[in-house]
């Protein structure tokens, strides 16, 4: 997840609503993710900005004064298909939703808005433009999507646990993966050994193409750093 957002950074967005208050914590959410984020509070306002800034990404409430989301997006739509556009409905009728279809929308979020939604419905949005890797090194990466270890682009092939282990050191990179979270983690309602464990550790070794992981004496485990 730490990966997408940081790719979200490279993108522009722009948000129209026009209930102040649900468009300030759109905005406010926004920020942490984009690297800029315009905002408008009717579509009118918003197609005004969408054709001064060409943002990457439109997220726009439908009922609105002046221009609704429809309206606006069928501007948008008439010479652009690419800017990727997110619809927000407090509707979920088969009419507002055919509407969406047909304007090539490519996600809607059912309102109330959270941060996770929001998120999920922008990653959804995205597809495969955004890449879901784990890089451990430049020629070793982890693709969250296939759950597969690359490298220099050849599969490395692992077993779940394996993955599993792998994926727990990454989210514990910057401390040491204790041996009690390896066995509540990876082992989970079985009981684990020192001797399992060194037996997993020194076969996962042999799997990998270069050694990631390196072992604290008496505390655990974490991943090599390589900077």
């Amino acid at each position: 997840m730490e990966n997408i957002i940081e790719q979200l950074k490279n993108y522009t967005v722009l948000c129209v609503e026009d209930e102040e208050g649900i468009r300030k914590r759109l905005v406010n959410t926004l920020k942490y993710y984009f690297t800029e984020v315009y905002e408008a509070s009717n579509g009118e306002e918003g197609y005004e900005l969408y054709y001064e800034y060409k943002p990457n990404i439109i997220i726009s409430d439908i009922e609105m004064p002046l221009k609704n989301g429809i309206e606006m997006i069928s501007n948008i739509r008439k010479d652009d298909l690419s800017t990727i556009v997110i619809m927000l409905t407090a509707y979920s009728s088969e009419e507002y939703l055919l509407s969406l279809i047909n304007l090539n929308i490519n996600h809607y979020i059912l309102k109330p808005v959270n941060s996770e939604n929001l998120l999920n419905g922008i990653i959804k949005a995205f597809g495969d433009k955004l890449e879901n890797k784990i890089k451990f090194t430049d020629e070793v990466y982890f693709n969250m999507k296939k759950r597969e270890l690359y490298y220099n682009e050849e599969l490395i092939v692992l077993r779940k646990r394996d993955k599993d282990f792998l994926l727990l050191l990454h989210e514990n990179r910057n401390r040491v993966l204790s041996y009690e979270t390896i066995e509540e983690y990876i082992w989970k309602d079985r009981s684990m050994s020192m001797s399992a464990l060194k037996t997993f550790i020194k076969e996962l070794r042999q799997r990998l193409p270069i050694d990631l992981i390196v072992n604290v004496p008496q505390e655990g485990y974490k991943l090599i750093n390589f900077s």
